[in-house]
Order: C-alpha cells, then structure tokens, then sequence
C-alpha cells in the first residue's frame, strides 16, 4: 500500500512539474504575441503612410493605364 502511494505522490510531483512549465511557456508565448501584434500594427501604420494609393476607395476611378 505504501509503494502505490509513493508512486502517486511521483507522479503527483511530476505533473505538478509539467503543469508549471507549461504555464511559464504560455506566459512566455503571451508575450511575443502581444510583441507581434504591436509589430504588425505599427508596419501596417507604415505602410499606409508610405502608399496612400494602395487604400484608394472603390469609388475612385481606375487610372486609363488598368
């Protein structure tokens, strides 16, 4: 009886273990992908001050040369 809760407490201290690390590597990826999602927005900002034309309306007329 003694050798099978020794070998739940393992098992216990191992998923612990495992849950804690997996917490650290979602925190972890919570950050990048704040990180990224700043990146994108910013390059989107960029690019909509660099190529105005590129966010025409479909109202406007298509240049002759289409």
């Amino acid at each position: 009886m003694e050798e099978r809760i020794n070998e739940l407490e393992m098992r216990y201290m191992q998923q612990e273990m495992t849950i804690q690390e997996l917490n650290e590597i979602i925190c972890r990826q919570e950050l990048t992908l704040e990180r990224l999602q700043r990146d994108v927005a910013l390059l989107k900002e960029q690019f909509l001050d660099m190529a105005p034309s590129v966010t025409r309306d479909a109202d406007q007329e298509v240049p002759p040369h289409y």
